[in-house]
């Protein structure tokens, strides 16, 4: 009977029933899905009704098998493999995957499997009772629905039965542990949505978006508290960086952080949903296709948190066509590279490094500036800018016959307004020693520009992300080097994480514009692809600045 059986429970388990009902109802259940976003954005969305009838048909493919296998004489090790194999069919539906989106928990089926065992009342009140005073007591409906597998857990182990009964048991517990690990984390980075807090969904008051991020060094892993006890590992030698690669390359993104307390000009709230795939910038690089499909989940998961847009920071940003991939894959959530407002920030420092450069004494007319990553949209606008302005002009890239191309246009143009300074074009970072004035916007993982690339008294604006500048370069003598690309919210802003642009309320251009975006519901505006129209550049810097978003000089 039980090989009938088994594949039965899974079969009924594997069965989105709860999806089915709110796709009827007209229902997104991404925008109201008690597990990413809690208990109380499901009863507000759905309603009570729904809700609980969305629990009981949970409740009843838990309950199900196991009643039909106490009416047919199972013993309770039998009817526990039951209610592993219906959990396992609600947590990992391979017939159904398509049409679920959503990462289900299975709170409901667990209390039916729970309902379904042959258990004294006054044992089975103890799981029941566990996962209510865990919810009363921390808000935490993850960690009150964790309270009833670990609650029949300690029934078995502790009441008497069969040692076949415990061991399914503790699995029971370890599939729902392992389910809702993305939940402890979030507990941990205190992001987890709990009892009485505020909705974390879009409204007239507030606009919600996310951004992928990810590690720039091994030491980043560290700032989440999720992988913070693995540190002394790699200190004492236990622990090799190898090994952590191999393991972030297995991991799915996940929510790390928020950036809080952004408040508009216009009196709009701003939440932004952190969410790293944490791969290394190398990683990323040697790796594209897998770097493709993590973008794509990050994507999928910033719709399930109810975020509108999407942003792709640092390395994510040249992911997939620059995220045209991203795009086409999950096209219920708007995805943007930032392209646009960094070009624009980047115009709008110029002027003021150059009129701080000129007050130093020195004679832009007679400058040798350099721009490193001329090969890059952002990088080649610096020397578009900057052209007219200086004496000589040195463009370095990678590719020198585009740089040829890209140089010859330049000096066209400049003829035609009676400009014509020096333009030289090489792939020897090494040329830049001969400038006064150095801009580098490139997407490479290491820093590029080192102290003995660097004349003495040099200004070196870095739009680099992960910087382009060595830190020693700042110890050559007369050195200035400014970062760009970095922008202060308005209001009271802090991110969780240290996101190593200055100050907690400073974060990359990129991210701004993903803000931008979606306060201003401008879709049409997003950054995709290499292309940078100049209409959408000069759009978010107006927006951003009636907005109160600040560029950061």
């Amino acid at each position: 009977m039980m090989p009938v059986l088994l594949p039965l429970s899974y079969a009924l388990g594997a069965l989105p029933l709860g999806y089915w009902l709110a796709r009827r109802r007209g229902v997104d259940l991404r925008t109201a899905s008690p597990y990413t976003l809690g208990l109380e954005t499901a009863l507000r969305r759905l309603g009570l009704g729904l809700t609980l009838l969305a629990f009981l048909l949970d409740f009843a493919k838990g309950y199900l098998p196991l009643a039909l296998g106490r009416g047919l004489g199972l013993g309770v090790e039998e009817l526990l493999a039951l209610g592993v194999a219906v959990y396992l069919g609600h947590l990992y539906p391979l017939f159904f995957r398509d049409p679920w989106p959503l990462r289900a928990k299975g709170a409901g089926v667990l209390l039916g499997v729970l309902a379904g065992l042959p258990l004294e009342p006054a044992w089975g009140m103890v799981p029941v009772a566990l996962g209510l005073a865990l919810y009363a007591l921390t808000g935490y409906a993850s960690l009150g629905a964790l309270g009833l597998p670990l609650g029949l857990f300690g029934v078995l182990l502790f009441g008497g039965f069969p040692l076949g009964a415990k061991v399914l048991g503790g699995l029971l517990f370890l599939l729902a542990l392992w389910r809702y690990k993305e939940n402890l984390g979030r507990i941990l980075e205190g992001t987890e949505p709990r009892l009485g807090s505020p909705l974390p969904l879009p409204s007239q008051r507030q606009v919600v978006c996310a951004f992928l991020i990810h590690p720039l060094t091994v030491e980043d892993f560290w700032q989440s508290p999720r992988f913070r006890w693995a540190r002394p590992l790699v200190r004492l030698g236990l622990l090799k960086q190898a090994w952590i690669e191999r393991l972030a390359e297995l991991f799915r993104p996940m929510k790390v952080g928020e950036v809080r307390g952004v408040r508009t000009a216009d009196g709009r709230e701003v939440l932004c949903h952190l969410i790293s795939a944490p791969l290394l910038p190398h990683q990323i690089k040697a790796k594209p296709e897998l770097a493709v499909r993590r973008a794509i989940q990050g994507a999928r998961l910033a719709k399930e948190l109810g975020a509108t847009v999407v942003g792709l920071g640092a390395f994510w940003s040249v992911v997939g066509e620059k995220g045209r991939r991203v795009q086409e894959a999950v096209p219920d959530i708007e995805v943007t590279n930032g392209g646009a407002y960094t070009a624009g920030t980047v115009k709008a420092a110029i002027p003021g490094i150059l009129a701080h450069f000129a007050q130093s004494g020195k004679d832009l007319r007679n400058t040798t500036a350099a721009v490193v990553g001329a090969n890059g949209v952002v990088a080649f606008g610096i020397a578009r800018q900057i052209a007219p302005l200086v004496g000589r002009l040195i463009l370095v890239g990678r590719d020198r016959e585009r740089l040829e191309k890209s140089a010859e246009s330049l000096r066209k143009n400049l003829e035609r307004k009676g400009q014509a300074p020096e333009i030289q074009v090489t792939t020897e970072v090494a040329a830049i020693r001969e400038a006064d004035l150095v801009f580098t916007a490139t997407s490479d993982p290491n820093p590029v520009i080192y102290p003995e690339h660097v004349k003495p008294g040099a200004w070196i604006y870095d739009e680099g992300v992960p910087p382009d500048v060595h830190p020693s370069v700042r110890e050559v003598p007369g050195v200035r080097v400014i970062p760009g690309g970095v922008v202060r919210l308005p209001g009271r802003a802090k991110a969780t994480l240290d996101l190593h642009f200055g100050a907690p309320d400073q974060v990359p251009a990129c991210l701004a514009e993903t803000m931008i975006l979606a306060a201003e519901e401008a879709f049409d505006r997003k950054s995709l692809g290499g292309e940078v129209k100049a209409e959408n550049i000069q759009f978010f810097v107006e927006r951003a600045e009636a907005l109160g978003f600040k560029v950061v000089e």
